[in-house]
């Protein structure tokens, strides 16, 4: 945990003085480089202890306390004031990307895992959702790098291409806060699209819509999460009792949905209910701030834990799932948008 801390010091640094890049990327690039060039960090050489269990322990318990921790930046009243506007936009964006993940998955013969956090972290909140979702479907680090590299490089392109489209489009202030927070990543790339569009109007309407519809789209981590740890529990005792049983139908009903309940996702909108009803202020920013180092720590330990070679057998695969999801996602939004006549 100790080294984890270490890495994500610089990491943390650089993410700042570089936010398009994010310190979550450079954590990952950095254990990846650890675990390259000095593979007995990880404990694999080390017959005599090691440091693979604080490597665990940082990706997967301490990443769950971070997402617990983000929920402190959430005030539910703000969100549900001005993200109701957004509703009907997230939902159809959300169906879009769901729905592309798992044609152009199975088309591309890619691994479950890796299609759903990619659909999670395009649809939803980028490296938070995959954050949020890998333990939920018990994805493998070089799951998790799969997903976070390829979310990472649409980060970095939408900070250019959408200011720029969008005024090729025309669109209104308000209409390019809506495009931006239903359709980019990341908050960061968000806030950083809307800070670029907003300085060339002259006014902060469209930063602060985008800034409001991404938490909006924060929120749908709690019930897609949920979801998806009742298909993954029930998946597996029905492959356990097809095995037990030499392929008859699994008994499910010793299924434990208090064990597989993703108890973290609770944590997280219970901080946001804290967040709302007593407003923390500088405090709950305090704790979004270590949120946020918790998942860069995290994102080291993933990079410690991810073999290269293995990272790179996928080849193209994923990046070519992540546009088609990018394009689906902006696509709709700009389609509802017209439709209600937001732009």
């Amino acid at each position: 945990m100790l080294l984890c801390f270490i890495i994500a010091i610089p990491a943390w640094f650089l993410g700042n003085a570089v936010p398009v890049v994010g310190s979550p990327v450079f954590g990952i690039l950095a254990g990846m480089m650890l675990s390259l060039f000095f593979p007995h960090l990880t404990g694999l050489n080390w017959k005599s202890g090691g440091f693979e269990k604080g490597i665990k322990m940082t990706s997967k318990k301490l990443l769950q306390l971070s997402i617990i921790l983000l929920g402190f930046g959430m005030n539910l009243f703000h969100v549900f004031k001005v993200g109701s506007q957004s509703v009907l936009v997230i939902l159809v964006t959300l169906s879009a990307s769901f729905v592309t993940a798992y044609l152009v998955g199975k088309s591309l013969s890619l691994d479950a895992k890796v299609t759903t956090l990619i659909g999670m972290g395009t649809s939803i909140c980028g490296g938070s959702a995959i954050a949020a979702t890998a333990p939920v479907i018990e994805a493998s680090d070089e799951e998790v790098a799969h997903a976070i590299s390829t979310i990472f490089l649409f980060n970095v392109l939408a900070v250019f291409i959408f200011p720029a489209f969008g005024r090729f489009l025309g669109l209104s202030d308000m209409g390019f806060g809506m495009w931006a927070g239903t359709a980019i990543n990341d908050t960061s790339s968000v806030v950083a699209a809307g800070t670029a569009w907003s300085s060339a109007a002259g006014n902060d309407t469209a930063l602060a819509f985008a800034t409001i519809v991404k938490l909006t789209r924060t929120l749908m981590i709690v019930p897609i999460t949920l979801v998806l740890a009742i298909y993954t529990a029930r998946k597996k005792a029905l492959l356990a009792g097809m095995d037990e049983r030499k392929n008859e139908f699994a008994d499910t009903e010793n299924f434990n949905f208090i064990k597989v309940f993703p108890w973290f996702v609770i944590g997280f909108l219970a901080a946001a209910v804290v967040n709302t009803v007593f407003e923390l202020g500088e405090f709950s920013t305090l704790l979004v701030t270590f949120g946020k180092f918790l998942i860069v720590m995290a994102m080291a330990a993933i990079g410690l834990n991810t073999k290269i070679k293995k990272l790179l057998t996928q080849g193209l695969k994923p990046v070519i799932l992540g546009i088609c999801c990018w394009i689906a996602v902006a696509g709709a939004s700009l389609l509802v948008q017209s439709a209600i006549r937001m732009w």
